[in-house]
C-alpha cells in the first residue's frame, strides 16, 4: 500500500486507524504504507496529541534564519508599508531604492509576512505538492465557472476527471441550485459510470454556509451513492488546479472565437466534444484525454440500499436532532443524517465518524469535542 501523493491526510487516517486496532505488528503497518517506523510513531505521537489536525502536512520551514534582514531595514520597511497600506513590495521596493536601501522584492514580502501587513485573501498558500491521481474515476473534479463574459448570472458547471483531465460534463445549468446540479450528475453517473471520490469547493449546493454542519442535500446524495467526498480550502483554488486551468482556457476560447452564435448548451457540447477528442494536452504528453480515460466499472443505482459498513464494524443511528450517542453521551453529528447509520472508529481515545465512506466528524471526549472534518486533499499546481 504504497502512499499516494494526492491524499496524504486520508493515508495517514487510515494508517492511525489501523494502528489502533492493532491487526498486525507496527513493523508490518508501516512497511505496507511504504514508511519507516520512526515516521509511523511520528504520525501516531501527533495524532494523539492533537488529533486529526496533527497529521495534516506541516511546513518544513526552518524554525531561524541566520541571514535574517536587519531590524532596522525591517522597521523601514514597515513604516513605508504603514505609509502606503494599498502599495505591494514592487513598488514599496522602488522607493525604498530611492533612499539608498536595496532589497530584493521577495525579502520585503517576506518582511510584510512577518509583521503580519498583508491582507489574507492576498496571501497565498503555495502548494506542498502537485497530486495527480493513477487512474481515471479515482477523483472528479467539480466547480462552477465564473460569469466573467456568459450571459447567465452563473458560469458553466464543470465536471472533470483528476487523472485524464476528460471532461465529464460541461452544462449551462445559469444557476447554482442543487437540483439541476443533481440531474446533470445523474446523467454523468449513467454515461460514465460513478467515480471513487469527488473534489469540490465551500461553495453552493455542495456546501451550505448557514448548516451546522455544511453539508446538503446534494452532497448527502452524492455519499450515499459510495463516493468519498473532498473539499478545498477556503479561499484557495489551486487544490482544483486542474479545473481552473480548464476554465481558463475555457474562457480565452469565448473571448478569442467570440460570442457563441449557436444555443449555449450546444455551444458547450461541442466545446466539451472538442476538449476530450481534438485538443492536446501538453500534461498528457499531447494526446487527447479521450484516449486516457474510460468509463467507471462502479454503475449508477437511483435508488441505493442502505449502506453496508464491514462486517463487525461499530455503527451507531443518528437520531431526529441530528445526534448520536456513545458511551452515555449525546453528540452533534448532523441533522440532514437523522435516521441515517454511521459507522463509528475508535483510534485512541477519540472516535472517528464516517458516513458511508466519508469521514465526517472527530470527537475527543476528553475535551468535550466533535469536530467536522472538512478537507483532506493538498495543492496542485
Amino acid at each position: 500500500m504504497a502512499w499516494k501523493s494526492v491524499d496524504l491526510q486520508e493515508q495517514r487516517v487510515r494508517f492511525v486507524v489501523m494502528a489502533a486496532g492493532k491487526s498486525q505488528s507496527f513493523s508490518s503497518l508501516c512497511a505496507a504504507f511504504g514508511i519507516s517506523r520512526p515516521t509511523g510513531y511520528l504520525w501516531l505521537g501527533r495524532y494523539k496529541e492533537s488529533g486529526i489536525a496533527g497529521i495534516a502536512e506541516q511546513s518544513r520551514k526552518p524554525h531561524g534564519s541566520p541571514r535574517r534582514t536587519a531590524a532596522w531595514l525591517e522597521g523601514r520597511v514597515t513604516q513605508m508599508r504603514q505609509r502606503y497600506p494599498d502599495w505591494g513590495a514592487r513598488k514599496l521596493r522602488v522607493l525604498l531604492s530611492r533612499e539608498g536601501v536595496e532589497l530584493p522584492r521577495s525579502t520585503i514580502h517576506r518582511i510584510l509576512l512577518r509583521h503580519d501587513l498583508v491582507r489574507p485573501e492576498d496571501r497565498p498558500i503555495p502548494a506542498l505538492q502537485r497530486f495527480e491521481r493513477e487512474r481515471p474515476n479515482e477523483l472528479w473534479q467539480m466547480d462552477f465557472k465564473g460569469p466573467r463574459g456568459w450571459p447567465q448570472p452563473v458560469g458553466p458547471l464543470s465536471v472533470l476527471d483528476d487523472h485524464s483531465r476528460y471532461l465529464i460534463a460541461l452544462a449551462a445549468n445559469g444557476s447554482t441550485q442543487g437540483e439541476p446540479v443533481r440531474q446533470q450528475l445523474e446523467e454523468a453517473f449513467q454515461r460514465c459510470g460513478v467515480p471513487e471520490a469527488m473534489l469540490m469547493d465551500h461553495g453552493s449546493p455542495w456546501w451550505g454556509h448557514l448548516a451546522p454542519s455544511g453539508y446538503t442535500r446534494l452532497s448527502l446524495w452524492l455519499m450515499r451513492q459510495g463516493i468519498r467526498l473532498h473539499w478545498s480550502r477556503i479561499r484557495h483554488p489551486q487544490t482544483q488546479g486542474k479545473i481552473e486551468r480548464f476554465h481558463g482556457s475555457l474562457q480565452r476560447a469565448l473571448e478569442r472565437r467570440g460570442f457563441p452564435q449557436q444555443p449555449l448548451q450546444a455551444w458547450l457540447d461541442n466545446y466539451r466534444w472538442e476538449h476530450n477528442h481534438v485538443r492536446p494536452h501538453e500534461a498528457l504528453g499531447m494526446k487527447t484525454p479521450a484516449t486516457v480515460w474510460s468509463p467507471s466499472p462502479r454503475r449508477y443505482d437511483p435508488h441505493p440500499p442502505r449502506w453496508e459498513y464491514p462486517c463487525g464494524a461499530q455503527v451507531r443511528k443518528v437520531d431526529s436532532s441530528g445526534k448520536m450517542k456513545l458511551q452515555g453521551r449525546n453528540w452533534n453529528i448532523n441533522q440532514a443524517l437523522a435516521g441515517e447509520w454511521v459507522q463509528i472508529v475508535a483510534t485512541g481515545e477519540r472516535w472517528m465518524v464516517f458516513y458511508c465512506t466519508t469521514l465526517i466528524r472527530e470527537i475527543d471526549p476528553a475535551i468535550q469535542c466533535s469536530t467536522i472534518v472538512e478537507h483532506w486533499i493538498p495543492s496542485s499546481r
